[in-house]
């Protein structure tokens, strides 16, 4: 395969530990590694919807293991039994909104459980590298027309955001101060990527599955803020690049991959919270649309959007879907699904889709797009 895509060499085999395996990111993530010959092992919450993509694909039982990251003594276990080379943390409070209501939670699951991750790796000498995922949202936003680099500060208005900046505190201090230069062999970044979009989502309070729960229904879906700018990115396109990274950081040079990265997609992508619904709803047809919702709701950011020139730089990653390719596999997706199709075998086709597109104009390591 081109170097835009995963290292089958690399994978085949390997032990990984991905948290959050249950989510949306998380069971497209495991579907990937298992194609690529991977050996995971998945520690997360059940489900929280039903339907749900993670059920669908029948991640293997055997590996499954159900637990809280809020339980320090639950995840050191699973690490310990599991040995793994890489890990991969997805295990999240993953919703601005949902964070007003629960505080408390959103910073004990993305803060302490990040501090309890990196805990549980360091009594586990088996570990080569570990990609701690955060959130674009991480930076603090101060709603101005460029996109943030990864030297920005760390920050956050609502408690999801803030809690993820914390967390990006928590890699960076754990880095320092217990692995590297005769400490812990393993190497540890963080990656920051965008609002993705993909079939499987099931998720309540997020854009797209509202859009199509609302299309499905033949109603109209309620937006609450048509003018936010976000940078919406096919799902596949940040799990590529942690893919990536992780090859990177246990590669002979992985000490120099060891810090924050951004995996966002191009500035035409960023575009408001209006293009995604008329585009769906003129892509589906009949009486789909869309209103302006007339509640009270809680702040979220205006504009926002992440400078991914240093991944394409050294890491050889790029985006290979437009945001309007993106949001034409996404609806074939949910209209496939809903018409019977196997949600494993249409994952599948769309990660074999993807890879071949990474066979075009490859960008080796180190080019600059």
């Amino acid at each position: 395969m081109g170097a835009l895509n995963p290292d089958p060499a690399f994978w085949a085999g390997k032990r990984v530990l991905l948290t959050g395996h249950t989510g949306f990111k998380g069971a497209w993530l495991s579907l990937w590694l298992a194609r690529l010959g991977a050996r995971v092992t998945g520690f997360a919450l059940p489900p929280e919807t039903r339907p749900n993509l993670f059920e669908a694909i029948g991640f293997p039982a055997e590996a499954h293991r159900i637990g809280d990251i809020r339980d320090l003594d639950a995840l050191a276990r699973a690490v310990a039994a599991a040995e793994p080379e890489v890990v991969i943390h997805m295990a999240a409070q993953a919703l601005v909104r949902p964070s007003y209501a629960d505080p408390v939670g959103t910073f004990a699951v993305n803060t302490m459980g990040s501090v309890h991750l990196l805990e549980a790796v360091r009594a586990v000498r088996s570990v080569r590298a570990v990609v701690v995922v955060t959130s674009d949202k991480a930076y603090e936003n101060r709603e101005w027309p460029y996109a943030y680099r990864e030297n920005e500060a760390m920050g956050g208005h609502d408690p999801y955001s803030a809690s993820k900046g914390c967390a990006e505190l928590v890699t960076s201090a754990y880095r320092a101060s217990f692995f590297g230069a005769g400490g812990h062999p393993a190497r540890i970044a963080s990656a920051r990527a965008g609002n993705v979009i993909g079939g499987g989502d099931y998720s309540r309070d997020r854009l797209i599955p509202d859009i199509v729960r609302a299309f499905q229904a033949g109603e109209s879906v309620e937006i609450r803020a048509p003018h936010a700018i976000r940078p919406w990115q096919h799902v596949l396109e940040p799990l590529a690049g942690y893919l990536r990274l992780a090859e990177c950081l246990a590669g002979e040079d992985g000490t120099a991959f060891a810090e924050g990265w951004n995996f966002g997609p191009a500035d035409e992508d960023c575009r408001p919270v209006s293009h995604l619904v008329e585009r769906l709803a003129r892509g589906w047809g009949g009486q789909a649309g869309w209103h302006l919702s007339q509640k009270t709701h809680p702040h979220e950011a205006t504009y926002l959007k992440v400078d991914a020139s240093k991944a394409r730089a050294r890491l050889g990653w790029d985006r290979r879907l437009t945001l309007d390719t993106a949001l034409d596999w996404t609806a074939a997706w949910y209209r496939a699904a809903g018409g019977g199709a196997d949600p494993r075998a249409l994952a599948e086709a769309e990660i074999a889709r993807y890879e071949a597109l990474g066979e075009v104009n490859v960008l080796p390591p180190g080019a600059r797009a």
